[in-house]
């Protein structure tokens, strides 16, 4: 999540649920007198008081070094231009504005002239704040069979926000056209990508495309044709936005997640006033100040005519990258939050599994189950996605957790909803109610190898209540947390253990705060991007750490006022793609990149790619 809306940095959770500072402050507490000094549990990622078993995974693997790079220092992690470790190289790919297919529309930041046109160009080019994304490899017929290429593939990446001045050229916009400007920046992008000479590129495709706020989309799982996404208008479903980070199933689709969507809706009459349900979203009069409200009426909360329309926004939506005629989905069964990224694995039985923060002080993490085997489910033509339970977590002082179902079958619930497709499209409040923990803003998760589940925590500057034994109140830093499962990933019940507090990093070398986009890879490294002010002067970063002895390593740091988020490889992992958001928020005087330095053209957000210099995987 992007740092840009410091609006939307208050609270709307108005529970009185149990805060996990409390929870954490008992459960450390705990184990500090079992343990000894949490100083070293500090400095060695709090190592679980079952680590033998945790790591016996680890004992069985061949013995190696799992990170051999030499780290960016923190004297050199600051600049208008990336920093990277002297093992590795980056290049530069899909800077905003660009032709998604060689030949469209070129991008020209200062170019004058007709706002429909320009309009009309931002459909065909790559959209503004890359954010999630994942590679889809293309496949090559070998001798025995078929394998997935590392030097071609479809790229889908999520384009998060863009302030006007940026998209527009003006603050405020002054028509339609300059409204549709800003909503074809918005959304996801499809290129077809490859690497020829060394260099990757776009190639001509037919599944290269953009998906913004005003393409056709379809709804299914319980929430589908409920009055609550109904308007008097009786348009058709329409766009996604605010996307932030992303998720891949098994069966090779892509999710991407609709996180800040209340920003896109404000109300053209000053007498509107948000519902309970609205509020608890953050639903306001101005939004993000994008103004679309004036010129479009879907996105006006006042307007008769589209008393609903909010309700479409705030799904994970997913897109068939194969199939370009494919309407993308808004999977209702996952339910309706900010959501910051969708971690999917299958479970026990082969049911799927998915894994969702919601990115707000104070609000949850969910968990869903699908009902049967996935496989299954899509051989009979039913999604997994639109099948199974939603849960939310509760984190106790012991260790231990609990998802806690979401139905209307609980009284609790029965008694606010009248059924599961409100419980659904107001998740956030059927979580108040049976008791989830709220906590400080949880962001990316991802599933290990080992069956431990990451989630970053990315910071909570209106916490009140310390931790013990190193308080962080307010929690400026941010922290990484993990938990486990019973029943490989299906169970209601899990231990969880905190994996490094960002606190306990700083005067150190490795120094990081604010984490916020993290991958666990095959071999079990942890990717660590982050989304804040850095200390010691450092830019946004990324770095990655090896969770059984401590070790982490920062392996890059961004430019000037940016964030380091999205990550995506290639099958064999020699090729990673990341991505810039908002470098120098704007400024040329801060920053030019991907530009030559010259203190005038307008930076771009931007993918990087990198490999390491003697081709191995990275992180290596």
């Amino acid at each position: 999540m992007t740092h840009e809306h410091e609006e939307d940095d208050f609270v709307v959770n108005p529970s009185d649920n149990r805060p996990f500072t409390d929870v954490l402050k008992v459960h450390v507490s705990r184990r500090d007198v079992a343990k000894g000094s949490l100083a070293v549990a500090a400095t060695s990622f709090f190592a679980s008081s079952d680590a033998s078993a945790t790591w016996g995974w680890w004992r069985r693997r061949k013995r190696k070094e799992l990170i051999g790079f030499t780290p960016v220092p923190v004297a050199a992690g600051n600049g208008p231009v990336p920093t990277i470790s002297e093992e590795y190289e980056y290049s530069v790919l899909i800077p905003w504005g660009d032709p998604i297919v060689p030949g469209g529309p070129a991008f020209d930041p200062v170019r004058p002239g007709n706002a429909a046109q320009q309009a009309e160009d931002q459909k065909h080019q790559v959209g503004i704040g890359h954010d999630g994304m994942t590679f889809f490899p293309r496949w090559k017929r070998g001798r025995w069979w078929w394998y997935p290429r590392n030097d071609r593939g479809i790229l889908c990446l999520n384009c998060e926000f863009g302030i006007n001045p940026r998209v527009m050229g003006k603050s405020t916009p002054e028509s339609l056209d300059d409204v549709r400007i800003s909503q074809h920046a918005h959304g996801v992008t499809i290129v077809e990508i490859r690497k020829k000479n060394g260099q990757w590129e776009t190639m001509k495709s037919k599944v290269a495309r953009r998906i913004h706020a005003n393409t056709p989309v379809e709804v299914s799982g319980p929430v589908a044709g409920h009055p609550l996404l109904a308007n008097a208008a009786h348009n058709e479903p329409a766009g996604t936005v605010n996307n932030c980070a992303n998720g891949e199933t098994p069966w090779g689709t892509y999710l991407t997640c609709e996180e800040n969507f209340n920003g896109y809706f404000g109300a053209t009459s000053p007498d509107w006033e948000p519902t309970e349900e609205q509020a608890r979203y953050g639903f306001d009069n101005d939004g993000f100040n994008y103004g679309w409200e004036l010129f479009d009426p879907r996105f006006d909360l006042s307007s008769p005519d589209y008393q609903n329309e909010n309700n479409r926004f705030g799904w994970v939506v997913e897109i068939d990258p194969r199939r370009p005629h494919k309407k993308p989905v808004k999977r209702t069964a996952l339910g309706r939050f900010k959501h910051e990224n969708a971690a999917v694995t299958l479970g026990k039985g082969g049911r799927a599994v998915v894994y969702m923060g919601d990115d707000q002080r104070f609000d949850y993490v969910y968990k869903f189950v699908s009902e049967s085997n996935a496989w299954s489910m899509r051989a009979r033509g039913k999604s997994p996605l639109d099948h199974g339970k939603l849960y939310v977590a509760r984190f106790d002082d012991d260790g231990t957790g609990e998802w806690l179902e979401l139905t209307i079958d609980n009284p609790a619930i029965a008694t606010r909803f009248n059924d599961q497709a409100e419980v659904l499209t107001y998740a956030r409040i059927a979580a108040d109610i049976v008791g989830a923990t709220p906590m400080d803003r949880p962001e990316w998760i991802s599933v290990a190898p080992d069956g431990w589940v990451y989630g970053t925590m990315t910071n909570n500057s209106q916490r009140t209540e310390p931790n013990a034994p190193n308080p962080e109140a307010p929690n400026n830093d941010g922290h990484i947390l993990r938990w486990k499962d019973t029943d490989r990933f299906t169970g209601t019940t899990f231990k969880w253990d905190i994996f490094i507090l960002a606190s306990s990093t700083r005067e150190t070398e490795n120094v990081f705060t604010d984490p916020d986009g993290l991958w666990a890879d095959p071999d079990g490294r942890i990717f660590i991007q982050t989304d804040g002010g850095q200390p010691d002067e450092l830019n946004n970063q990324m770095l990655v750490a090896n969770p059984k002895n401590g070790d982490i390593r920062r392996i890059f740091t961004g430019v000037t006022d940016d964030e380091i988020t999205g990550i995506a490889v290639t099958p064999d992992r020699r090729t990673m793609f990341i991505n810039t958001q908002h470098p120098g928020n704007g400024d040329p005087t801060a920053t030019n990149f991907p530009a030559p330095t010259d203190g005038v053209t307008p930076p771009r957000d931007a993918t990087i790619v990198i490999t390491r210099k003697d081709g191995g995987v990275i992180g290596s």
